[in-house]
């Protein structure tokens, strides 16, 4: 006993000496903190071409006895006809769900399900994807089924039909959310007259059918027109004799011509729109066209686009959020467009009776970014944020690889991974101010209001003339 109180007394006096120590140390302010150079080299993925002309990007890697694959494609909604809209998502859908290469859909289900592997198809606006993950052992089967579902889809009618259901249940519920509202109409209104502002509609997923979905498969579905990216645990040899095996060389056909698709037309002229909900709060989004990947501006929109409502230091977020507590949540984000010109878009929640102001206060806060530079300490932080969280766009072997392939499925510049940082770290505060001044034009924002128009503090009008949603959903008499 004597002993564990002298050691106690020994203890207590040492924790007392450390904290006097620790007492006289200056208290370290984490805005001075320095730290030495971060360093990271971008991972590398090879580039070969199969005997089809195919390219494919391979990364190896052996932790895990797992294969990933991915095949992009040129396919996309911006190439169906406006009266078919709806039509990209229910091939990239059925080619999997629809069973493929005469296997049937409950037996492919079973299959992979019994394998622990996965075969996933879809399209988006511009671009195709079929993907697999399988255990390495798996690898051949899976790959079989994989090729089937990208170049043999079967489109089983029963299939067709649950996924026209699907579609057909999501338009009709499309205004339950005031937030999907206000994203789909924000859209429509930057987009409109260009494909990428098309909706689904009863009446174009109802005229939908499997002939047009085959024809449409037929024509981008052809192996010079798409891209593999493969990561796991391969041996390269077998890999690539597997890969031309099964994607053999094609007998001729007519050369690939895509579908022309113009450019979205820079018309900047401001409009409004509400659409009525009986809730509190009014969902606020407003914006118009931005920029495209080729434009010299991204390094520099990049940095504006963190400033101004990147971050949560932001500056939509620290006065709208922090100082008036008008929302929990805004930003704002230019979208860099890939194959065609992007959009910027300014977006916050906040009570109803608030609305008219908050919209007030986005509008000045974005139009004050274009009057003068942005501070040292902005411009500081916003670079080292990109150029620190670079690094996380290549967490994986798989999103390695992919990123690797998207790269060149969107014809990006040799180099533009490796100079990314070095471009982002030149970008002066004069950069900021002219990027601002050329793409952000408050005047002519598209502005879409959802909420309770009677409980607003200012009527919408006073931001100019106000076009009205119609929000009801009917479903047409045959």
């Amino acid at each position: 006993m004597k002993w564990l109180i002298i050691s106690l007394s020994l203890f207590s006096l040492l924790i007392t000496s450390a904290c006097g120590i620790l007492g006289t140390l200056p208290k370290a302010d984490p805005r001075t903190m320095t730290f030495p150079e971060l360093r990271f080299q971008i991972p590398k993925a090879e580039r070969v071409v199969l005997e089809c002309g195919m390219p494919v990007y391979l990364l190896r890697d052996t932790e895990l006895p797992i294969i990933n694959m991915t095949a992009m494609v040129r396919a996309g909604s911006v190439y169906e006809p406006g009266a078919k809209s709806g039509l990209a998502t229910m091939t990239g859908s059925v080619m999997r769900s629809g069973g493929a290469g005469g296997l049937a859909p409950e037996k492919m289900d079973d299959e992979l399900e019994f394998m622990a592997s996965s075969v996933e198809s879809s399209i988006g606006s511009d671009m195709g994807t079929v993907s697999l993950t399988t255990l390495a052992k798996n690898f051949s089967r899976t790959l079989q089924i994989f090729s089937d579902v990208l170049l043999r889809p079967d489109f089983s009618d029963k299939r067709i039909e649950i996924a026209r259901k699907q579609l057909i249940e999501g338009v009709r519920r499309q205004n339950d959310d005031p937030k999907e509202i206000a994203g789909r109409e924000i859209g429509k209104s930057i987009y409109a007259g260009h494909p990428l502002g098309n909706v689904l509609t009863y009446a174009s997923i109802n005229g939908i059918n499997r002939q047009e979905m085959l024809e449409f498969h037929r024509r981008f579905y052809r192996l010079d027109n798409m891209i593999l990216a493969v990561s796991g645990d391969f041996d390269r040899g077998a890999l690539l004799k597997e890969l031309n095996a099964i994607f053999a060389p094609a007998a001729a056909r007519s050369p690939l011509l895509l579908p022309e698709v113009p450019q979205p037309e820079r018309l900047y002229k401001g409009e409004i729109f509400y659409g009525k909900k009986d809730v509190n709060q009014s969902v606020i989004r407003m914006g118009h066209l931005g920029l495209s990947k080729d434009s010299p501006d991204i390094y520099a929109v990049r940095i504006l686009d963190y400033i101004l409502g990147g971050s949560f230091t932001s500056r939509l977020t620290t006065e709208i959020r922090s100082n008036q507590g008008l929302a929990y949540s805004v930003s704002s984000h230019f979208d860099i467009g890939r194959r065609f010109t992007g959009s910027f878009i300014a977006e916050t929640e906040t009570k109803a009776e608030s609305t008219s102001r908050a919209i007030t206060l986005m509008k000045e806060i974005i139009n004050g970014i274009s009057k003068e530079p942005v501070t040292d300490q902005e411009l500081s932080a916003a670079r080292e944020y990109l150029i620190n969280s670079f690094m996380f766009g290549f967490t994986t072997p798989a999103s390695i690889v992919t990123q690797r392939a998207r790269l060149e499925y969107y014809d990006y510049p040799d180099g533009y991974l490796e100079l990314y940082r070095d471009r982002i770290a030149k970008v002066t505060k004069t950069d900021v101010l002219n990027a601002a001044r050329k793409y952000l034009h408050p005047e002519a924002f598209k502005l879409v209001v959802i909420g309770d128009a009677a409980k607003f503090d200012k009527p919408l009008s006073s931001f100019g003339k106000v076009r009205e949603l119609d929000l009801k959903f009917t479903i047409p008499t045959p």
